[in-house]
């Protein structure tokens, strides 16, 4: 959202909530980002994170490939590839082994391999499917959450939990959008990213109902549910109707620390 000076989330004046849990561990929400009608508008003007802005290319943050954040997260992503069908994954067919999904950055970092000019899980806009991630198409074609198919860097997006450890060792987790700055030097050669700019600001939820299933499988239940009784006992955020329910079926958080360099890309 734009905040009283027309700048956007990051240069903006934000508004922060904290919780303690019992074992010493301190949560940390972005209420401004949180709060707002910010919305992924992948296939409706996003202009994707290549060297121009590319709307018609339809590729959004896929262009660079996924990168894994363990060995399990590359067990899981290629548990699922294996039940997509060649209706639901355009490069189906150019795969045959666990080396034609992967590849191995010039620093050592397994990602998922680019198929020309972007992920190989991305199908194009001339597809049966439309484009959009295959994994996605597979998950809603089974009646399952879209983030419980994909690599953890790619449903994470557009938040950033960090971890900071005070002297006696307790964690406090950060959990914000992520912004140009985050990559380092090469964030600001985007022509583009969404978190940073009004037009995403178009959703009719606030963003901690829309991406309540993600923010779920980041945090837990019971920060989340302690963070949307506080938002709506205190605000009234965009199209705010019931209290969502603490219980759904989603993957446990798979944290990304802080330390790790390479910002969730699909």
């Amino acid at each position: 959202m734009l905040d009283s000076t027309g700048q956007t989330f990051e240069r903006g004046t934000h508004q922060w909530v904290s919780f303690h849990d019992v074992d010493g561990t301190t949560w940390m929400f972005d209420l401004t980002f949180l709060t707002s009608n910010w919305t992924c508008i992948y296939g409706q003007g996003c202009q994707g994170t290549v060297a121009d802005p590319a709307v018609g290319a339809v590729q959004g943050c896929c262009s660079h490939g996924a990168y894994m954040i363990d060995n399990d997260d590359m067990d899981h992503v290629l548990e699922q590839a294996g039940r997509l069908t060649a209706e639901q994954w355009q490069h189906r067919t150019d795969v045959s082994t666990k080396d034609d999904i992967f590849v191995i950055d010039e620093e050592g970092d397994s990602m998922t391999r680019r198929v020309d000019g972007a992920c190989i899980f991305l199908n194009r806009p001339e597809w049966n499917t439309g484009a959009g991630c295959a994994l996605h198409y597979g998950a809603v074609a089974n009646d399952e959450i879209p983030l419980t198919w994909k690599p953890s860097a790619c449903w994470q997006l557009p938040f950033r939990l960090e971890e900071l450890l005070d002297s006696a060792n307790n964690s406090t987790f950060i959990v914000r959008p992520w912004y140009r700055g985050d990559w380092g030097e090469g964030g600001y050669e985007f022509p583009w990213w969404c978190t940073d700019d009004p037009a995403p600001l178009i959703g009719e939820t606030a963003v901690y109902r829309s991406l309540r299933d993600e923010l779920i499988a980041l945090v837990g239940n019971e920060p989340y549910n302690r963070l949307a009784t506080y938002i709506e006992t205190n605000f009234t955020p965009a199209s705010q109707t019931t209290r969502p329910d603490a219980s759904v079926p989603v993957a446990a958080p798979r944290r990304r620390p802080s330390s790790e360099k390479d910002p969730p890309r699909s």
